[in-house]
């Protein structure tokens, strides 16, 4: 264990926005083990919280009222949702991601909330033609394919801006959250097979590095200590968290798909023809003013084509981040898990995160 999550002090109040989601759940399950009162904003009711004993208020990002209503008397707030998606228009992106962002941020300093521990994405980063293990010092990409990396990098920015003596931030970038009862990732590679195949752009060998929910959350809690400990050394800075253990793509989706009990052979896609297909596909979705968060887009095939992993130097330095599980022992995991321990189906709504991250 880090030493943030091994050295507890007094329980902290703690707002998890998005607790009913994959990461969200899972950071509201550890925070409330170590007796922390943990309480989350959602849209809609999670039985899943309800018995971990975590108090929930109903609302959306976008409704100040709502906002202040659940940051009112906490200690902290981790801000965990979002809406994710590699297609689509960018209004509802930018209404939940940076429009929510700021809310949550102005309700943290009217309530006198001094932490505030932000759920980012590594894709914030991404630019085609990937990232080989590239640290914090890389910038924010110039130029985004979508407007979920596009929303997630200004609410970012936003949130490391506010850091100051009254509010103390931090931003995560977790990549590729999976694990047992992953209702993104796992699923939409065992709808996409096809007659035994599965159709991907690329040969597959490009290194990718992924993130257990287990890691991700320990992480998050690792962070919320060292914030409130030393604002001073975390504040105001963004950390790349994963795995550290980049397989090639074909590798990990081979593990995945026999995980959830699909046998399935690569079939590889010509990458110009699938950079074709995806900005044709663009270009169409925006004529007929498609809402589809998940259809195929010139940001899926970049991410799938392209090589993403980081050096998480600066995590294991500053928040003692070691990942608690190993990619081999979460597919091992994975295998023996069962769709019961989902334990719920997520809302999607604004207010519940979901794939990519």
């Amino acid at each position: 264990m880090g030493r943030g999550a091994a050295a507890r002090e007094d329980p902290v109040k703690v707002l998890v926005t998005g607790g009913s989601g994959f990461l969200g759940r899972e950071i509201c399950r550890r925070l409330s083990a170590r007796g922390d009162v943990v309480s989350s904003l959602c849209r809609r009711p999670s039985t899943a919280l309800e018995r971990l004993g975590v108090r929930q208020h109903l609302g959306d990002l976008a409704d100040a009222a709502a906002v202040s209503r659940a940051v009112a008397g906490c200690d902290a707030v981790v801000h965990n949702a979002a809406l994710a998606g590699v297609s689509g228009p960018p209004r509802p992106y930018w209404a939940t991601n940076v429009v929510g962002t700021r809310q949550v941020i102005g309700q943290c300093r009217a309530h006198g909330v001094r932490t505030l521990l932000y759920t980012s994405t590594a894709s914030v980063v991404f630019r085609p033609g990937g990232l080989r293990g590239v640290d914090e010092s890389l910038p924010v990409a110039p130029r985004h394919l979508a407007a979920y990396p596009a929303t997630k990098a200004r609410a970012e920015a936003l949130v490391l801006a506010a850091h100051g003596p009254e509010l103390a931030t931090v931003s995560l970038r977790p990549h590729i959250v999976w694990g047992p009862g992953d209702p993104h990732f796992v699923p939409a590679l065992a709808r996409a097979v096809r007659a035994g195949l599965l159709p991907m752009p690329g040969d597959g060998g490009n290194l990718v590095d992924t993130t257990h929910v287990r890691t991700a959350a320990h992480a998050h809690l690792l962070a919320l200590d060292g914030l409130r400990r030393s604002p001073q050394a975390v504040g105001g800075r963004a950390y790349f968290i994963g795995q550290d253990d980049p397989r090639p793509l074909r590798e990990i989706v081979r593990h995945f798909l026999r995980a959830a009990g699909v046998d399935a052979r690569w079939c590889a896609v010509p990458p110009r023809l699938a950079t074709a297909g995806a900005a044709a596909g663009d270009a169409l979705l925006r004529a007929v003013r498609s809402t589809r968060t998940h259809a195929l887009s010139r940001f899926l095939v970049a991410e799938l084509l392209h090589p993403h992993h980081f050096d998480l130097t600066a995590a294991r330095r500053d928040l003692g981040f070691e990942p608690p599980i190993g990619f081999d022992a979460g597919v091992a995991e994975l295998v023996r898990s069962t769709p019961d321990d989902s334990e719920e189906t997520p809302c999607r709504t604004p207010t519940t995160p979901s794939a990519p991250s």
